[in-house]
């Protein structure tokens, strides 16, 4: 009987410390997730380049993924705005890019507008950075949504981040653009053009979509050349004999082509940017009025 007893005790015993075990074991597993979830959040510092590829004889450094982090609901340069309900669903499609937006970075160096585009607090980006020497660097999937237009308006669009591609050439805005920088970027245009189809038309500039706050790229950037390549309009020849009846609305052929032109200024300097070479001048004279015509026609 008292054997009984003593077996009866031990076991007690026994199961006490094992369910006391168990429960040790459950909260340093509890801890061990919470804390892998804490680290797992912190923010990871990545290199400059992990891996290349080779299009076209252009060396594209793909840069690892960054986080994605939401722009609030008060982010003034982002539009697509999101609530603080979420839900998901199977039913999706990724974009196609249908523009492609040309900027220049207006820094100092290429290392510093990659670094730019890696914080997230400065809630920039852009799908292709040129450098100077013609390196090209690709850290926005095309099919993404990349953050480089800001407010922006071309025709009814006025949501460029979602349907079009940024490319920023390493440039500060007040030099000419490198040989093997252009070159490089025609290589690319071409890829773009052929795999999403891009009509001709669809090769902007930062400042064509956003006159009033941009002026990139700048008066340097060789958009004939591009034209010429099958990379947006440029205006024909015009025979200084021509002239343009006096009832032609510039301001309407103006937003026929595309611009915002809410600020009729801002439009008009945009468009002598980009067409004249010229950001001086805030009226348009004689000749703009003929290229403008020749352009308009091109657009209808």
């Amino acid at each position: 009987m008292a054997s009984f007893y003593f077996t009866s005790l031990l076991l007690v015993i026994i199961s006490y410390f094992a369910f006391s075990i168990i429960n040790m074991v459950k909260k340093l597993l509890f801890f061990g997730l919470l804390l892998s979830l804490v680290l797992g959040c912190e923010r990871k510092q990545y290199p400059v380049s992990i891996q290349t590829k080779v299009i076209h004889d252009t060396v594209v450094i793909r840069l690892p993924p960054v986080p994605l982090v939401p722009p609030t609901t008060t982010n003034p340069i982002d539009s697509l705005l999101y609530d603080v309900h979420t839900a998901g669903s199977p039913n999706f499609n990724l974009r196609k890019p249908n523009f492609v937006i040309i900027h220049h970075t207006a820094q100092d160096s290429c290392a510093q507008t990659l670094y730019t585009f890696s914080l997230m607090r400065t809630q920039r980006s852009s799908h292709y950075v040129i450098g100077r020497d013609g390196k090209l660097y690709h850290l926005v999937n095309d099919y993404l949504r990349a953050w480089h237009a800001g407010v922006s308006k071309w025709g009814g669009i006025t949501d460029m981040n979602s349907c079009s591609i940024g490319i920023e050439l390493d440039n500060n805005g007040k030099e000419p653009f490198s040989g093997a920088q252009i070159n490089t970027l025609l290589l690319l245009l071409d890829t773009l053009k052929k795999t999403y189809n891009i009509p001709t038309a669809n090769f902007i500039g930062h400042a064509d979509i956003a006159p009033r706050r941009k002026d990139d790229p700048s008066v340097y950037f060789p958009w004939k050349l591009l034209s010429e390549k099958g990379f947006g309009l440029w205006q024909d020849s015009i025979p200084p004999s021509i002239n343009v009846d006096s009832s032609f609305n510039a301001m309407e052929a103006l937003r026929i082509i595309g611009y915002d032109t809410s600020d009729s200024t801002a439009a008009i300097i945009a468009f002598k940017r980009h067409f004249m070479k010229d950001e001086s001048s805030k009226t348009l004279n004689e000749w703009d009025r003929k290229t403008l015509f020749n352009l308009y026609k091109k657009y209808l």
